[in-house]
């Protein structure tokens, strides 16, 4: 018999008709809304490997429903919302997807920078209703990005280094910090300046995160770091919403301690706190950060190559618990 495989949302057609080549493939046509719970245990008792997205919360009891599953196949980069402990007792190996989209969340970050310092969506609404105050009019006056300085946290890595290569197309003064500093050959090619994170927080007019999400970066921005901040200054999060204590930011918010903030991605997502979505400051997108067309399929067909390697008996390419292989070879 042919396997059967459950993807959880439509995902590139390119990577499905790679699979169904090779397996019977049911997708969840459901492309607006994360899939319930319910019905992910349901399709998993009748598939032999699941293809997951970011947001699928593949839990305990969703691994338990079917004592076959053979993969877990997922189109994220770090498996957040995966219990791989459970997968791995039970010998499942779970695949993920390596780190390219590094520009296409550097675009995101710098159009949250730019809406959110522009006003641009507070004008788009304001036309849409009809309203046009005027050219000159002085009612969504704005800040300035060009010239401005950006401090970028966690900055070394591949979507930071890709935010700075955009600031330099604004003439923008480029501060980094991170746990370790760069070679100076790397600041140089990014013209990027290290400098300790109160430091860069007290002169810099845009905060953009992007640290991975770790123990030890958890609430990393939170009141402290918060009040150090201009009041005029914006935060920008496109890297994992609870590197934010979004609590914290959205008392700084509701008192002036910063002028506004975009935002990529929340604590809790998928549920954002009713307090940031009230506020007019707050630009705020539901984590589109790889969220480009080629970018979407090649990580789709990446996906589709740990599968089929899987099906050919040979190690998935992206296997974070390779430990289980040799269990699932002999199974």
């Amino acid at each position: 018999m042919r396997p059967r495989i459950f993807v959880t949302q439509p995902v590139a057609n390119t990577a499905l008709v790679r699979l169904r080549k090779h397996a019977d493939v049911t997708v969840n046509p459901q492309a607006g809304r994360i899939i319930a719970k319910k019905t992910l245990v349901a399709a998993v008792r009748r598939c032999d490997l699941l293809f997951s997205l970011l947001h699928d919360r593949i839990d305990r009891d969703v691994i338990a429903a079917n004592p076959r599953l053979r993969v877990i196949a997922s189109q994220s980069i770090t498996p957040d919302n995966i219990d791989v402990a459970e997968a791995t007792r039970r010998n499942i190996p779970v695949t993920v997807v390596p780190a390219i989209v590094a520009e296409a969340t550097a675009d995101i970050a710098f159009g949250l920078m730019l809406m959110a310092a522009r006003r641009m969506v507070e004008g788009d609404r304001l036309v849409h209703k009809g309203r046009f105050p005027g050219s000159q009019s002085s009612y969504l006056l704005g800040a300035a990005v060009y010239g401005k300085t950006i401090g970028l946290i966690g900055g070394g890595g591949r979507i930071g280094s890709a935010v700075a290569r955009r600031a330099r197309g604004f003439d923008m003064r480029v501060l980094y910090w991170g746990p370790r500093r760069k070679s100076d050959s790397f600041e140089r090619q990014f013209q990027m300046t290290y400098a300790p994170l109160d430091r860069l927080l007290q002169e810099s007019d845009f905060v953009s995160v992007h640290s991975p999400l770790k123990p030890e970066t958890h609430h990393q921005i939170g009141s402290r770091e918060l009040a150090l901040m201009k009041p005029t200054a914006f935060l920008i999060n496109t890297a994992r919403g609870a590197v934010v204590d979004e609590a914290a930011l959205t008392r700084a918010l509701k008192q002036g301690r910063i002028a506004g903030a975009g935002l990529d991605v929340f604590e809790h997502e998928p549920k954002v706190a009713p307090g940031l979505l009230a506020m007019s400051n707050v630009v705020a997108t539901p984590h589109l950060g790889s969220a480009v067309a080629e970018v979407r399929e090649q990580m789709a067909n990446i996906v589709v190559d740990n599968i089929l390697a899987l099906l050919a008996g040979k190690p998935p390419p992206n296997c974070i618990n390779p430990e289980v292989l040799a269990a699932c070879r002999a199974h």
